[in-house]
């Protein structure tokens, strides 16, 4: 900007004494400050520009404080992250399976228990006095069981007897049938009266009567036998009815002793102990939360899903969950469910990992900071991420070169782990770059190397490379 060269005033008493109106010696006035303001604001103008010009050239020789860090080359995991919440591996709902007074507790609220303790009591008296029931009336029936099986043994015999009399009375009518026969024959010869041998034939016809009435009650007693023995059958059909009401009047009293059927923490205690308890309520007693282990369920994008039929294939892939505002490491665990299905509200896909939970760090319904690794990035170049900027020609960092001038370089970044991002293009490993201080520079500029916030000693390389733990 060309700078005016400082023009004379003009004194107000010169004017004062022209014999002139009032009014226009106040217009006059008034644009002689005017002028005086103009002058004054192009000089201070083209001193602020001659600064500025002075203090761009003093800013390149000027060194300017930065922190720098060195590029690494290392493995990189390559991973997905997400928030997943966490949910019991299994949750049960303790119920009474019998009505009656609560009589005992055995725990407290929140603590762990294994599978097979003992929780409650419920009254048994009344379902022991049900069983000693049951088993008189078996008694009673296996007597009727033995006094049937007697019965068929009586007519067992009944029938040998029966066949018995069949027997003789069989010898008996062949007797007596030879006797009318010969005594048939002497009636012909004339040697006996026709009255002996009307006699012997009415003998003979008897025995054959006699003979099958004998096979009617062999028939008879056959029979007798057969109900005998479905005496017995039903007999015993009622003892193995007393059985299962021994056994159903076992169940029901196993059933006023209540053990954990898993292992895992219990919640909040429904009823104390006096508390009347109805069979198969509403509500549980109590709900136990099978945590060790314990899953992690998270959501991924569908766009994702082929990475992770990819990289699965090759083996179970580990995942690491952390809760917010834990200090301590992640804990680890591995992909063990893909849902059959994409969401189609969300587009997103849910995932689960399982986790041992030994120390009990995962908690059923905590949200957790999820990190699904699939694959590793070997000899990838690394910085921290606070080194990369963006402008409006994209990404770029400050690079330090060997003369401690600072070049302002393009990058193509991938992916970030942690408080490290992977420079795919526009780095190479060893360089230095500024990770604080980057507002202050301009291509060409000279810095000064100055320790972290935090480091020991002044001639540390400030960040130390893009290593460390994450």
């Amino acid at each position: 900007m060309r700078c005016l060269a400082p023009v004379q005033t003009i004194k107000p008493s010169s004017l004062a004494a022209q014999t002139v109106p009032r009014f226009q010696s106040v217009i006059q006035r008034g644009r002689l400050s005017l002028l005086i303001l103009g002058i004054a604001y192009l000089s201070s103008a083209c001193n602020a520009s001659e600064a500025e010009s002075t203090g761009k050239e003093a800013g390149k020789k000027r060194a300017v404080p930065v922190v720098v860090a060195t590029a690494a080359q290392k493995t990189i995991p390559i991973q997905l992250s997400a928030t997943g919440t966490v949910e019991a591996y299994s949750t049960v709902s303790v119920k009474s399976q019998v009505g009656g007074q609560l009589t005992g507790v055995y725990f407290q609220q929140g603590q762990n228990v294994n599978k097979g303790d003992l929780l409650f009591i419920i009254d048994s008296r009344p379902l022991q006095a049900a069983l000693m029931q049951a088993n008189a009336a078996k008694a009673k029936d296996l007597a009727q069981v033995k006094q049937a099986k007697a019965n068929v043994l009586q007519a067992i015999a009944q029938v040998n007897q029966a066949k018995a009399n069949v027997l003789k009375d069989k010898s008996q009518s062949t007797n007596a049938n030879v006797q009318a026969r010969r005594y048939a024959s002497l009636l012909k010869q004339g040697a006996i009266s026709k009255e002996q041998a009307e006699q012997y034939q009415t003998t003979a016809n008897a025995q054959q009567a006699t003979v099958k009435a004998d096979q009617g009650g062999v028939a008879n007693a056959q029979a007798a036998v057969a109900a005998a023995q479905a005496d017995v059958q039903n007999a015993q059909a009622v003892v193995v009815a007393d059985e299962a009401a021994i056994a159903n009047a076992k169940v029901q009293l196993s059933y006023s002793s209540i053990y954990s059927p898993i292992a895992g923490r219990t919640g909040s205690l429904k009823l104390n102990q006096g508390n009347l308890v109805q069979a198969n309520a509403t509500d549980p007693l109590i709900t136990i939360s099978q945590i060790r282990p314990i899953y992690v369920n998270f959501f991924i994008p569908q766009r994702l899903l082929p990475d992770i039929k990819k990289y699965s294939a090759n083996g179970k892939l580990e995942i690491d969950a952390l809760p917010p505002k834990d200090p301590g490491h992640p804990v680890r665990g591995e992909l063990t469910f893909v849902d059959n299905g994409v969401n189609t509200q969300t587009g997103t896909i849910q995932l689960k990992g399982t986790f041992t939970n030994a120390d009990e760090r995962l908690y059923p319904g905590q949200f957790v900071n999820v990190v699904l690794k699939l694959s590793q990035e070997p000899n990838a170049i690394t910085v921290p991420s606070q080194a990369v900027q963006s402008g409006q020609q994209g990404q770029f960092l400050y690079v330090v070169k060997p003369d401690k001038t600072a070049e302002m370089r393009s990058i193509k970044v991938g992916d970030t782990v942690g408080n490290e991002t992977v420079i795919k293009q526009g780095l190479n490993p060893g360089e230095q770059v500024v990770t604080d201080g980057q507002f202050n520079l301009v291509p060409g500029a000279t810095v000064q190397v100055k320790p972290e916030v935090g480091s020991r000693g002044a001639g540390g390389q400030g960040a130390g490379g893009a290593g460390g733990e994450r």
